[in-house]
């Protein structure tokens, strides 16, 4: 019912917005018997899991548990700074926006839609924190967004970021926004999926400089 692969970083869900073509084209290209549909998506500069459908039954179940909250999605992030709690939740709205030039800019607003975000320290190091972020919604740039919000915004992410703190990672090897889709799980009909992705090699060694 279901393929999944482990996204690199700088590859589109999907083309559009100047993008001529994202990972659902290039499966289909390679795959051109098969039928295949975007479960969900990732930005551009997200690795991890990304899932895709064989099958109507399983698009629409999937994304029927997405609308309902029941599919559980984790990400590993390297958030600026020292956390002051080990455990801590970002609940507040987002709002998104279409800028002139087709780029999506969000940010925190009371009319916007509903987002919760639970973050919770793995590692801490001298100035930063690799932390797993645990999605309860999942809105445009929500990580990255609620993450800036909390005063840790990600490592390397250009538009939410910090721009000193983003010199000291480039400067340890960061070429990249610090965000990983680690972990898809969800409950289809009788059967239980887990799918996982390991940290790529470049944020690993990032890790192995900060230690």
């Amino acid at each position: 019912d279901f393929l999944a692969i482990d996204k690199p970083a700088g590859i589109a869900s999907h083309g559009g917005s100047g993008v001529s073509h994202g990972a659902i084209e290039l499966l289909r290209a390679a795959r051109p018997r098969e039928h295949l549909e975007l479960v969900h998506r990732l930005d551009r500069d997200t690795s991890g899991v990304l899932v895709f459908a064989r099958t109507r039954t399983g698009l629409t179940g999937v994304q029927r548990l997405i609308r309902d909250g029941e599919v559980s999605k984790q990400y590993l992030c390297l958030m600026s700074g020292a956390l002051k709690r080990a455990k801590f939740d970002v609940n507040v709205p987002l709002r998104k926006a279409v800028l002139a030039g087709g780029e999506r800019m969000v940010r925190v607003d009371d009319a916007g839609k509903p987002a919760l975000t639970f973050f919770r320290e793995i590692e801490r190091y001298r100035d930063a924190s690799l932390a797993e972020a645990t999605l309860d919604t999942g809105r445009t740039h929500q990580i990255r967004v609620h993450a800036a919000h909390a005063g840790h915004p990600l490592a390397g992410d250009a538009k939410y970021g910090d721009r000193e703190a983003n010199k000291r990672f480039r400067a340890m090897g960061l070429k990249r926004m610090f965000l990983h889709a680690a972990r898809f799980e969800f409950e289809l009909g009788e059967r239980a999926y887990s799918i996982s992705a390991p940290l790529p090699e470049d944020l690993r060694a990032v890790l192995d400089r900060l230690s």
